[in-house]
């Protein structure tokens, strides 16, 4: 029996790095070997207050999945097997990523082309196993070619297809003055994605650490600090009106300054997940004639190759984001408790399943260099 190393999790605070055995590769699926999985606010949020997404006590009425599960919605890594049924011009040692959506095909919403929001929603790495472990089997159709991204870089894939489906529903103009309310790992990609199509693009953030690497990512201006009336300040000193504001944080803070910040006429996109309702000034929204967008997950034929063109204009910059990938034996205490308690000093954090000890995260690897 071949097995693997795999980070299960059983409920809060209890994620446990097992020898498990391999998954066969199923009916049209594919199985990957894994390069490396990021973790986001999700996975840290349901590691210490979960579960709220992972399928543990009932099951998932798209996936089946019920019980401990192998959390890991980010990642890319290389074919190692195809399964039967599987219509594919992928070859076996390819590089791929994925999105990891999941979704029914026959509700109203995917029938109309929107299966972000699909009835029956689900995830890989959310709703049934993951990649934060060294093979996960992968349904073929949400699997694309990765080139020419380099292998950590295309673990990027899922967020930068996040922040496009974003920055897609907001149909920013050329020029438009764009707020992004919180740099770390959505706010980051959804900076340089809103800065190649066209916006001026202004980040705030309490970490200056955080705003240096939003300037590399294209921000044209950043302001540190969280009070929307200073905020509000610089912003008329500067001549910034925004227009469009993206709130990146899912805090109740950062939803109040996108009212307060957003011009009247313009356009808040909520992209941050809040973990608990939150108060809406309604009366402001009114008042200023205030669109408000949800967005949720990506479109899988449209995000995600477009997320692939936007991460290979530069690969040189995506190691601002993920300085060193860290073994599974340090998911908790690197990775998910530093998210989940708001000391993260990585803004996106990749786990490598293979490795012992924490490796630095090579972007360009040297062929691609000497070509």
């Amino acid at each position: 029996m071949a097995t693997m190393r795999a980070a299960v999790y059983y409920g809060p605070r209890d994620v446990r790095i097992e020898e498990i055995e391999r998954p066969a590769v199923a009916q049209g699926e594919i199985l990957v070997r894994v390069n490396a999985s990021g973790i986001c606010g999700t996975d840290a949020s349901e590691f210490v207050a979960g579960p709220k997404v992972y399928p543990l006590n009932a099951r998932h009425p798209m996936t089946g999945h019920v019980g401990p599960m192998i959390p890991g919605h980010e990642f890319s890594g290389w074919i190692e097997e195809i399964g039967e049924y599987v219509a594919t011009d992928l070859k076996i040692g390819e590089l791929v990523a994925t999105g990891s959506a999941l979704w029914c095909g026959i509700c109203a919403q995917c029938r109309a082309g929107r299966n972000s929001i699909c009835h029956w929603q689900a995830s890989v790495g959310m709703h049934r196993n993951g990649g934060l472990a060294e093979y996960v089997s992968v349904p073929s159709h949400i699997l694309v070619r990765a080139e020419p991204l380099t292998p950590d870089v295309a673990a990027l894939v899922q967020p930068m297809a996040v922040a496009h489906h974003a920055v897609s529903r907001a149909r920013p103009q050329d020029n438009e003055d764009a707020l992004v309310i919180g740099a770390g790992g959505i706010g980051s990609f959804l900076t340089y994605a809103l800065s190649n199509r066209g916006a001026r693009v202004l980040a705030v953030d309490l970490s200056a650490e955080r705003l240096a690497v939003a300037r590399q990512l294209g921000a044209e201006a950043t302001l540190r600090g969280a009070d929307a009336e200073a905020i509000r300040r610089e912003l008329t000193k500067r001549g910034v009106t925004p227009t469009l504001v993206f709130e990146a944080t899912g805090s109740e803070a950062g939803f109040d300054a996108a009212i307060a910040l957003v011009e009247p006429g313009g356009t808040v996109v909520t992209v941050g997940i809040a973990a608990n309702r939150v108060n809406l000034d309604a009366r402001r929204v009114t008042i200023k004639e205030i669109a408000i967008i949800g967005t949720n997950g990506l479109l899988a034929d449209e995000d995600v190759p477009a997320a692939i063109k936007l991460l290979a204009r530069d690969q040189t910059l995506w190691s601002h984001l993920a300085p060193a990938a860290i073994p599974l034996e340090r998911l908790v205490d690197d990775g998910l408790l530093p998210m989940a308690e708001g000391r993260a000093k990585r803004i996106k954090t990749l786990v490598d399943p293979a490795i012992k000890s924490t490796r630095t995260t090579v972007m360009l690897d040297s062929q691609r260099l000497s070509s």
